[in-house]
């Protein structure tokens, strides 16, 4: 009996994760009968979590779809994950699983950092292998709090309002860029992963540059302590937007369309 009282609370938590899973692929359509997606894996609690999600709603939900697993190597950056923990899930939950190893050129473009030109490499080796592996959606592990991030540094730093959307067509229509994580936070994908028992990085990236996220997080942060409801509210904002009600240049239309939208010949 005691056991089964300690067992409840773990239970509540799953289905609520569960439920906004569910909840934000309703919400902006993202996965479909027949879809093949192919789910970048980094190794760490956001894309394990994505991964171990998405695995779980095929046994019970009625979309029926097939994942590949994804993880990118980079040969000359000393990070390391625990593989072999990821491809025993895998196998345990009929998942096919690749380790693609790149090796990236830091030394051509001095001028932008390591982690972006790396991010860089390994998203473009992402898309070609959802090519090559017939995958017509890539699922990624950002979450609510990544976007509202984003949306803090692109008005700060780039003076637009922009971030990341759940769901992004890409390669004129050949691919779908998704994100189902995006209506949970960063304290709730920690929990369930504390909870799952996914292991950590083994070696953590050193070239990890998070000094503006980090910095937009901080300013959440404050922000919750004036404004409870702010990180929603700041969530919620950007799918409410009264363009009359804003200071536009006469004559301009402020929404711009097509700023992400790649073609097949801009990934080579």
């Amino acid at each position: 009996m005691t056991k089964q009282k300690e067992d409840n609370p773990n239970k509540h938590k799953t289905h609520k994760f569960y439920s906004k899973i569910s909840q934000a692929i309703k919400k902006y359509d993202l996965i479909h009968d027949g879809d093949r997606i192919m789910v970048g894996v980094s190794g760490g609690k956001d894309s394990m979590s994505l991964l171990a999600t998405l695995a779980g709603r095929i046994k019970y939900n009625k979309e029926k779809y097939e994942i590949v697993a994804v993880h990118i190597d980079v040969e000359n950056v000393p990070y390391s994950i625990d593989q072999d923990y990821i491809a025993k899930f895998c196998e345990e939950n009929n998942i096919k699983f690749i380790v693609e190893q790149i090796t990236v050129d830091f030394d051509k473009d001095p001028s932008k950092s390591h982690c972006f030109v790396c991010s860089w490499h390994r998203r473009k080796r992402l898309f070609e292998l959802t090519a090559e592996h017939n995958c017509n959606k890539l699922a990624l592990g950002h979450h609510l709090d990544d976007a509202i991030e984003t949306l803090l540094i692109n008005m700060c730093y780039h003076g637009s309002i922009s971030s990341m959307p759940a769901s992004l067509k890409m390669f004129d229509g050949r691919l779908e860029l998704i994100r189902p994580l995006i209506l949970l936070t960063n304290n709730e994908i920690r929990s369930f992963a504390t909870m799952m028992g996914f292991p950590s990085e083994k070696e953590v990236c050193p070239y990890d540059d998070k000094t503006k996220r980090n910095q937009a997080a901080e300013i959440i942060q404050e922000m919750e302590k004036r404004f409870k409801p702010a990180r929603k509210g700041l969530f919620n904002s950007m799918s409410k937007i009264y363009t009359e009600y804003l200071p536009v240049e006469h004559g301009k239309n402020p929404v711009i369309d097509g700023l992400n939208v790649y073609r097949e010949s801009e990934s080579k």
